[in-house]
């Protein structure tokens, strides 16, 4: 089944130090960004009632805790969410892809490829959650979202928010993914008083690889997280989601294919010139 994580909603404290520990791992603009890294998009952060920044995932955060209020026994109380890719266990955004530029792999991570992509955004569209962002600023734009870090796991290592969540307060946990259900449950079950009774990821959309728990003082449905009925479909089989697709939309992807590898041809042309450029300064 591959390794998963769990997220403990009721434990977060809302430190954001996964989303910086991402940032890093990856070379993505920082929130703060200067004028030293103006070489790199900086995000659009406004005032919204709330300091989560920036307000939504894109090519440049793949990772964002939400932040909501909430009520206990005691009082009023701010409670945490989070927002990234789930790396399903049948992923809509791998079925989609006509070229096989997203893969799950063994280990649980759902891979992206762009060698490969031709930039249709079919996975887009596939991705019940919504997740997969463009690089609509870049000329040869590709799809982003949270890898994993496919890397370190093939290494025996934890994902970079992992490893920054288990230096405070550990509610980002990784594990194998049935020991992680397993888990989760007898946490339920030692807190009934805490814990609404349900695990999402366990089952929606087929299962997940993220796993995440939570407090009564945030069911999942203030999250902003898909819900799904007993009649959806819980599995996306690759054969019916490219039957599902136009044969015209195949024509498009093809057409599309041919653009993109005369503007990566061009591009590569246009950087050995310049390095001879260069040289013969």
């Amino acid at each position: 089944m591959g390794k998963a994580v769990l997220f403990d909603a009721e434990i977060c404290i809302g430190c954001r130090a996964c989303e910086l520990a991402c940032k890093e791992k990856h070379g993505l603009p920082m929130f703060d960004l200067t004028k030293q890294l103006d070489a790199l998009p900086a995000e659009t952060t406004t005032n919204a009632g709330t300091y989560t920044k920036p307000p939504e995932l894109s090519a440049y955060t793949f990772l964002k805790v939400g932040f909501h209020e909430g009520r206990d026994a005691i009082g009023p109380l701010t409670v945490y969410s989070m927002r990234k890719c789930m790396h399903c266990e049948h992923p809509g955004c791998a079925a989609a892809c006509p070229v096989g530029a997203l893969q799950k792999t063994s280990e649980g991570p759902v891979v992206y490829d762009d060698n490969k992509c031709i930039g249709c955004r079919y996975c887009m569209i596939g991705c019940p959650f919504g997740i997969p962002t463009y690089q609509w600023d870049k000329p040869v734009p590709f799809i982003r979202k949270c890898t994993f870090c496919s890397d370190w796991l093939s290494e025996g290592k934890e994902p970079a928010c992992v490893q920054a969540c288990a230096k405070r307060t550990g509610s980002l946990t990784l594990g194998e993914r049935e020991e992680q259900l397993a888990k989760a449950r007898k946490i339920i079950t030692d807190s009934p008083d805490k814990y609404v009774n349900h695990i999402y990821g366990e089952k929606e959309a087929g299962g997940t690889s993220w796993l995440f728990i939570s407090s009564f003082s945030l069911p999942f449905e203030k999250w902003g997280l898909p819900t799904f009925g007993s009649t959806d479909p819980v599995a996306v089989n690759v054969d019916r989601a490219m039957v599902a697709i136009p044969p015209v939309l195949i024509g498009v992807a093809a057409v599309m294919a041919g653009v993109y590898w005369v503007i990566q041809r061009r591009e590569k042309i246009r950087q050995e010139n310049t390095a001879k450029k260069e040289v013969t300064k």
